[in-house]
């Protein structure tokens, strides 16, 4: 964990939205973060509270037609995303701001072996490299996430090696053009426990090595206090929470974040004792309240929050909170 106070990645009010047949659904509505250079951002929340949907937002990965940004911005270095033309993109996506999907099984090509999705990379952001150039920097990078036998796995198809290996082959490419910022989707979800720190601490070496920004998308808390600099809790569409790691874990606010907390086991709860749970699911894109988004599962619900969004306020020095117990 680093960084310094510069910000690289400053998202403001971005609502994100999909067509549908009820109409348009915002998947992504009013998040608002920021991102220090050569520091790790956690966005945490559970599943379909937005936090994927963000990271293609950040990307302009966002399916077509279907998917719509309808407002806000999202400043790299003081240039907008959103306001880039397509045909200027590829200068900052994949170049600039790389990714991990969630899944790398899905995320490689089937049909291509690892060296040929590896040079095409290659191919595409440093034409001038020759075949001999592009084949070397493939062995390279493969060796630098870890790899046994790099020559050999370069003729691998995708099925022909395991997870976590496939996991570091998406690292190696996303890490090609060098980039500022890295976005981890989820990239240690379907991997057991061992190879899931052994990804971590591969992501953390070579943030150190470069000097590069990520944001780690998760929702598991633990991954969040080993790896995080500044966390972004997220739920239903919009931020609940945001501070610095310490901050969080220490004074937590948002009533969905202490119930993120203590939903964690613990060595010393007691054995066979039932884990606390927050009760109901997070409500569908078409069923969103009208107020705050988790008031019908939260055990501090008043009034007011069945029918006015609350805001998000600064309760401490860098610790945002929407919630009306601190307004």
């Amino acid at each position: 964990m680093a960084g310094n106070n510069k910000i690289i990645l400053d998202i403001k009010n971005l609502v994100t939205a999909f067509q549908s047949e009820s109409g348009l659904q915002r998947a992504v509505d009013g998040v608002s973060f920021s991102l220090r250079r050569n520091s790790t951002l956690g966005i945490v929340g559970e599943s379909g509270c937005g936090k994927s949907v963000t990271a293609l937002s950040i990307m302009r990965l966002l399916p077509k037609p279907a998917g719509q940004y309808l407002e806000g911005e999202i400043l790299y270095e003081d240039t907008d995303i959103l306001k880039i033309p397509p045909d200027r993109l590829h200068k900052i996506r994949g170049n600039r701001i790389s990714m991990i999907f969630q899944e790398p099984m899905t995320a490689l090509n089937p049909v291509q072996t690892i060296g040929r999705q590896l040079a095409e990379v290659f191919e595409l952001h440093y034409p001038e490299m020759d075949k001999i150039e592009i084949l070397k920097a493939c062995v390279d990078m493969l060796n630098k996430v870890g790899i046994p036998s790099p020559e050999t796995r370069l003729g691998d198809y995708p099925h022909m090696i395991s997870g976590g290996m496939r996991q570091r082959v998406m690292i190696a490419m996303a890490l090609i053009c060098k980039p500022d910022i890295l976005i981890a989707d989820e990239p240690t979800t379907a991997l057991d426990v061992t190879i899931q720190a052994q990804i971590l601490s591969l992501i953390e070496e070579l943030q150190k090595e470069t000097g590069m920004s990520i944001i780690f998308i998760t929702h598991a808390l633990g991954v969040i206090a080993e790896i995080c600099d500044d966390v972004v809790v997220m739920y239903a569409g919009r931020v609940a929470e945001k501070a610095s790691v310490v901050e969080l874990f220490k004074k937590p606010k948002h009533p969905y974040t202490k119930g993120l907390l203590a939903s964690i086991p613990r060595l010393e709860t007691e054995r066979k004792s039932r884990l606390s749970v927050i009760k109901g699911m997070v409500p569908a894109l078409d069923e969103m309240p009208q107020g705050c988004r988790f008031e019908n599962r939260c055990p501090d619900a008043m009034d007011i929050c069945r029918t006015d969004p609350p805001p998000v306020v600064e309760t401490d020095k860098g610790h945002f909170v929407s919630c009306y117990l601190f307004n």
